[in-house]
């Protein structure tokens, strides 16, 4: 949340009262408590800050009944999806919020944005959840789908978890903790994302299968289709990454709805190679499940065999 940059050298005592005095309706809600963990454009957010962020939620997790995390809006479906697997059993809500513009503008989307998160992060809910333009979306299944709308965020292939209105109405039944809440806060970053377009040169991607990478995501075409004719057929990329040990994800540049590797030549041989559908998840999701498995030294067929199983509800198939 961009709470105006005059407010970034605040220490987290007078951040509480910059909270309370912008909007006092908090104060009502519940008993807040601040910590600054740091001040960064979201753009330069990484794995060292969802470090940071993990584990202050591990330090801090007995002394709280909820969460609120204020990030730009810019990563903040990345950051949401990479807490969603790093917090085993979760047992309490973990809410991510920010705005469209500063709280000292006058059309600011802020206030109300952390007034519905705060409330939210009061309920029974065992979610890492992104909260905005009065929808709460599970954090995992939602993606940054404008940049200058309040209507930031969607969740193309999951329903919103709850929406707010006159009162909040939640829409599907959230997750429940099966053991004891754990955490794991390493992420690997030996992965490389790869957009697909007409007529790229596969050529150009040979350098990869020696760059030592772990994986590979590739975003394909409509149910996870690729070129395989001429000199633009991938597949040879493909069955030279496996025979690196690079894993190779499938994924779509559609938002809505799942690959099936199955329907097609390419995709079937894809498979036949070893490759991984991501199914209907996000390519937040699948980048940050990537690196969480690989984080966790999860290689080979028990690679596959964790990224197509839905770990923290980022899957339907």
């Amino acid at each position: 949340m961009d709470l105006g940059k005059d407010n970034d050298q605040l220490n987290p005592s007078k951040w509480t009262e910059v909270l309370h005095r912008e909007i006092p309706e908090l104060s009502g809600i519940a008993d807040l408590h601040v910590d600054k963990l740091f001040f960064e454009d979201s753009s330069d957010i990484n794995h060292l800050h969802w470090k940071k962020i993990i584990t202050h939620i591990d330090e801090t997790y007995q002394f709280f009944d909820g969460f609120v995390i204020l990030h730009g809006t810019d990563t903040m479906a990345y950051t949401a999806s990479a807490l969603s697997f790093a917090l085993t059993n979760l047992g309490k809500p973990v809410i991510f919020t920010g705005s469209q513009v500063p709280l000292n503008n006058l059309r600011s989307d802020a206030r109300r944005n952390l007034v519905n998160a705060v409330e939210l992060a009061t309920y029974p809910l065992s979610e890492v959840a992104i909260c905005f333009n009065d929808q709460l979306f599970r954090g995992n299944r939602a993606t940054k789908m404008s940049i200058g709308d309040f209507d930031a965020f969607a969740s193309p292939n999951f329903p919103a978890l709850a929406e707010v209105g006159l009162d909040i109405e939640f829409t599907i039944t959230p997750q429940s903790p099966h053991g004891e809440f754990e955490t794991s806060s390493e992420f690997s970053d030996r992965l490389f994302l790869l957009k697909l377009f007409p007529n790229l040169d596969p050529a150009l991607l040979q350098p990869f299968t020696t760059s030592g990478l772990k994986a590979i995501i590739i975003e394909a075409f409509g149910s996870g289709n690729f070129p395989i004719r001429g000199n633009c057929n991938l597949l040879p990329f493909i069955e030279k990454c496996r025979e690196t040990g690079i894993n190779v994800v499938i994924t779509s540049q559609a938002p809505f709805d799942s690959i099936d590797l199955s329907l097609y030549e390419s995709g079937q041989t894809a498979l036949r190679l070893g490759a991984v559908s991501a199914g209907d998840m996000t390519v937040e999701a699948a980048i940050t499940k990537t690196m969480h498995l690989l984080g966790k030294d999860v290689a080979g067929d028990q690679f596959k065999a964790q990224f197509e199983k839905n770990i923290a509800g980022e899957r339907t198939n």
